[in-house]
């Protein structure tokens, strides 16, 4: 029986751990080649041994997502290697300072900025191209509640998702008439070591699981996926359209 994405290329950024790592494991267990991107190389390697397990196989690419000309090496190799790029997952982020925005520091606001927004930005630069060979393109990125409650106390973070969030959708809307669908997805709290370092005294076992949460991730980025410019939430099961403030 032909898998969902048999035959298609994957990229996957924060592909070591949490959202990432389980999002990998599910298009791989959807036949989905991954290019598996992240900082660590033994998480890498970690990922790679469960990929194969499966049955499925991944190019790792060890690198930090602030260097925007190894972004660019990345698409030009994927572009000598494959010619097109089938699905992009914007999953990297980093939670920044837990702070009043007064205490912050210009670098590490930047810092934040860098890895949650900036990166995308050149990840969208860089795969375009390779997401308009596919015959069904499916880019998504991972934002958070943060976004539009405007969380207090870390401001960096809420305002990176929030500029991704235009991003993405500024994104959508630039190639509504293509094969290539964006879209946003917001898992919410979930058993991740960034939700641990937020909330140290909340009991993880009262969270769903990233693989949970990576189930509801693989239909979005699957061939017969037609919705573009929209929003899933997880916690309510409901695909959004963003609306203008009443």
């Amino acid at each position: 029986m032909t898998k969902l994405l048999a035959d298609r290329i994957a990229l996957v950024t924060g592909a070591s751990r949490g959202i990432g790592h389980a999002t990998a494991l599910a298009l791989a267990k959807a036949g989905a080649h991954i290019v598996a991107v992240a900082r660590t190389q033994g998480g890498l390697e970690e990922l790679d041994d469960e990929i194969r397990k499966l049955g499925g196989s991944a190019t790792l690419v060890p690198l930090n997502l602030t260097d925007s000309d190894g972004i660019a090496r990345l698409g030009a190799g994927l572009h000598e290697r494959y010619g097109k790029l089938d699905i992009l997952v914007g999953n990297a982020g980093v939670l920044g300072p837990s702070s009043p925005v007064g205490h912050i520091e210009l670098k590490t606001f930047n810092d934040v900025m860098a890895v949650n927004v900036s990166a995308n930005f050149q990840l969208i630069r860089c795969m375009e191209p390779l997401l308009k060979q596919s015959d069904a393109g499916r880019a998504l990125f991972i934002t958070s509640g943060a976004a539009n409650k405007a969380t207090a106390y870390v401001s960096p973070y809420a305002a990176s998702k929030a500029a991704l969030e235009t991003l993405a959708r500024a994104w959508a809307q630039e190639t509504a008439n293509t094969k290539l669908r964006v879209n946003l997805f917001n898992p919410g709290p979930v058993r991740t070591r960034m939700r641990a370092t937020l909330m140290p005294g909340e009991d993880p076992a009262t969270l769903d699981t990233p693989e949970q949460v990576a189930e509801l991730i693989v239909p979005m980025c699957a061939p017969d996926w037609t919705e573009t410019g929209k929003f899933y939430d997880y916690k309510t099961r409901s695909l959004m359209s963003f609306r203008a403030p009443a």
